[in-house]
């Protein structure tokens, strides 16, 4: 198995901003890999709630996790400002798959990169349901290549 190429800022369409905290560092002095994930969840809700694709408490569509992964390039830590970058490498009939980029505040290259896979489900029933018109519109202008 080859080793992944950092991605750049220019392989995506979307920033969010997000200041590391205290509690984000490990006992090496930089943010823990578990953290990682928090930041990607936190750049797809963020894009998903923004353009109204995403209803928190009333939404008859959830999207669950069923794949992630992450990649590990270069340590961040706390006190720091990175940026997250959100892609999306494919739109199913009742999931997604969300690619994200980890960037120090001013790198090109990334420091972690990774993905998610959301299925989208009935909230009441948990079954899988075609991916709903206002998402699928939201995320189109995400969609790589």
């Amino acid at each position: 198995m080859s080793r992944p190429v950092p991605t750049t800022r220019a392989d995506y369409p979307h920033f969010l901003s997000i200041d590391t905290r205290w509690s984000d560092n490990d006992l090496y002095g930089h943010v823990n890999n578990v953290v990682y994930y928090s930041y990607f969840d936190t750049v797809v809700n963020e894009y998903l709630i923004r353009y109204g694709a995403l209803d928190l408490k009333s939404g008859k569509t959830i999207g669950l996790v069923v794949e992630t992964h992450c990649s590990y390039f270069a340590s961040l830590a706390f006190p720091e400002r990175i940026d997250a970058g959100l892609r999306v490498a494919r739109l199913g009939s009742t999931s997604v798959h969300y690619e994200v980029g980890i960037f120090s505040a001013g790198s090109e290259q990334a420091a972690a990169q990774g993905h998610f896979v959301h299925v989208y489900v009935d909230r009441e029933s948990r079954r899988p349901v075609p991916l709903p018109e206002a998402l699928v519109a939201a995320l189109k202008p995400l969609v790589n290549g």
